[in-house]
């Protein structure tokens, strides 16, 4: 049974930063790409950032390119996603995702794409 859970979230500044945590467990994650999503109150899932395990490849939002870094140690079985220069409209639950597919530009931001969700850890970010 393929469990992903999540930690590190919390209350941070504004211009601070966060490392999340996705542990996954029951089964062998090479063949999976591994996303964060975020939902804000009144919002929809968004899509935040993606990772091939096994080559590494990675895709983020336009939003937090540059100051999001996704990365994967496999030994662990562990997800991260470190966010820098928060921003008070990051404040969300962040949830860890896995799925498998084939590869388009599309299908990696898609929620819909991933089989696997975590509970979420709330983000959030004061002014």
């Amino acid at each position: 049974q393929v469990q992903l859970v999540e930690s590190g979230g919390g209350l941070v500044q504004a211009g601070g930063s966060l490392r999340l945590s996705c542990a996954a467990s029951g089964r062998t994650f090479t063949s999976y790409y591994m996303g964060w999503f975020r939902q804000a109150p009144g919002k929809e899932r968004e899509f935040v950032a993606a990772i091939n395990w096994n080559i590494g490849s990675t895709w983020y939002a336009d939003s937090v390119k540059g100051r999001f870094t996704i990365s994967r140690v496999n030994a662990k079985n562990t997800v991260y996603l470190q966010m820098n220069s928060l921003k008070p409209e990051n404040t969300a639950v962040y949830y860890c995702a896995a799925g498998v597919f084939i590869y388009t530009h599309y299908a990696v931001r898609r929620s819909d794409q991933y089989g696997y969700w975590g509970q979420g850890t709330q983000v959030t970010v004061s002014s």
